[in-house]
């Protein structure tokens, strides 16, 4: 099966290619085999599954066919997502069938949107655990085992497993995520997250400079802060009145040493402050390079979204950042072509944003009616596939084209790159990323896995820099 390659996800908005698990030294005598699809969120969460499922004597593997127990987890953001999963539970019916004991659950947002419906659905599910259930599936395991369907999809107001140690799956021992906190409160009216991950809370964050610190420890060189709307995290303190913000948090991060590079995702455009940006360019372990959607370029179509900002308000929010972080600062974007009742112009609206902007790279995607949200209740999902098929085709097309517009601004500068791994074309290259999260593919040599290179990039193409150490 094909898989994600994780090195290029910045954002909290779902991708198409599953993830699989690899095989882990052996804990105990049962082996568990997780797939993921979405978001890094999903994929966090299931290094968090997998340290539960460690605790129980369970190691991952890579093989379905070896697996005791066979946990999809999900994501519901769009209907194509959910198809995949549904596509994907065919396969595992040979198994099931020649080994009855075997156990298939769905985890996550699409276990939280569907419920017990996916039982009656999906006969070959035994566990249906939504995002914050994971520390209950001993319990549902054991029922299941009894031969009963086991259920649980309660949303907590406080769940935000924070004394758990993940288990780092598919590592490359340099780079990781840390989750800051989950659930979302913008209730954006295409979204289904608030309904499927609940309401937002943020983690401790002693235990996220903790995680960081043991991450540090252990070899990594780059954390990534994960969270919905990380710009809104808050705690506050025991002692006094004090509220630990984002930017405290990234300050507080940044500071565990100078050689951690660190990144986050994703901010709105609504939260994200001077605060921040001054933290960002305070320290230079802190990349350059802010994941900031604006979903539609188009005033009348932000407000249908229920967004919080306008199109001029977006543009100023842009035009600020680079005030502050200089022109060199990495932008990219999330789009949705096709909403409700958008018009051609106002897509043309979208696409006059994207060439004021130029962004260097971008998520763009088609509108998906999800059922239970505010656009599905308000509004008709009156645009004509083929519409959306069409104006999602000339988004893309022009983001390509930028793409390699800000590619070719890098040829000729040297760029400070972790090498994270093998290039994905060559054994006899590696592959690392730049402050911008841009790509770049530069000869092995005598250079090791985690290693700190300056790269001068000598050509590029739409997707990648190449180029020589220096």
């Amino acid at each position: 099966m094909k898989t994600l390659d994780i090195l290029n996800i910045t954002d909290i908005e779902a991708v198409d290619e599953p993830k699989t698990t690899i095989d882990e030294p052996k804990i105990g005598t049962k082996k568990l085999y997780i797939e993921s699809y979405g978001c890094a969120m999903n994929f966090a969460d299931s290094e968090v599954v997998s340290a539960i499922m460690r605790g129980q004597g369970y190691s991952t593997t890579s093989t379905f066919q070896d697996a005791d127990i066979i946990f999809l987890n999900t994501c519901a953001i769009r209907d194509n997502a959910e198809q995949k999963v549904r596509h994907r539970l065919k396969h595992f019916k040979p198994v099931k069938k020649k080994n009855p004991k075997v156990i298939v659950g769905i985890l996550g947002c699409m276990a939280e949107r569907l419920k017990t419906q996916l039982l009656e659905e999906e006969k070959i599910v035994d566990i249906v655990a939504g995002p914050d259930a994971y520390r209950d599936l001993p319990n549902l395991i054991a029922e299941a085992e009894t031969g009963q369907k086991a259920v649980n999809v309660f949303l907590s107001r406080e769940e935000t497993y924070a004394d758990i140690s993940p288990v780092r799956l598919n590592s490359n021992g340099v780079t990781a995520w840390i989750s800051i906190m989950r659930g979302c409160d913008n209730m954006c009216s295409f979204c289904v997250v608030p309904f499927t991950r609940g309401r937002e809370r943020s983690r401790d964050p002693q235990t996220i400079v903790n995680e960081a610190k043991d991450l540090f420890d252990k070899g990594y060189k780059e954390v990534t802060l994960l969270g919905q709307n990380v710009d809104s995290y808050k705690w506050n303190t025991t002692n006094s009145d004090d509220i630990i913000s984002f930017a405290n948090l990234l300050e507080m991060v940044a500071k565990v040493s100078p050689e951690l590079r660190v990144r986050f995702s994703t901010s709105h455009p609504k939260d994200i402050n001077d605060d921040v940006l001054y933290t960002i360019k305070k320290y230079e372990n802190i990349c350059n390079s802010i994941h900031l959607p604006f979903q539609s370029g188009n005033t009348r179509v932000l407000e249908a979204m229920n967004r919080g900002y306008t199109r001029e308000w977006y543009l100023a929010k842009i035009a600020r950042i680079k005030e502050v972080l200089g022109n060199d600062v990495g932008l990219s974007h999330d789009t949705i072509s096709g909403f409700c009742g958008e018009t051609e112009a106002e897509h043309q609206d979208t696409l006059s944003l994207l060439k004021e902007v130029v962004f260097d790279y971008g998520y763009t995607f088609s509108y998906s009616e999800r059922p239970g949200t505010l656009a599905a209740k308000k509004y008709e999902d009156d645009v004509p596939e083929a519409v959306k098929q069409t104006r999602l085709a000339e988004v893309i097309a022009l983001q390509r084209t930028h793409c390699e517009i800000k590619n070719n601004e890098s040829v000729g500068k040297i760029h400070k790159v972790i090498v994270e791994g093998l290039s994905k074309k060559s054994d006899q290259e590696y592959a690392g990323r730049n402050d911008q999260n841009k790509l770049i593919i530069f000869p092995k040599g005598n250079l090791k896995i985690g290693d700190y290179v300056n790269i001068l990039v000598t050509h590029c193409n739409s997707a990648t820099l190449i180029g020589n150490v220096v």
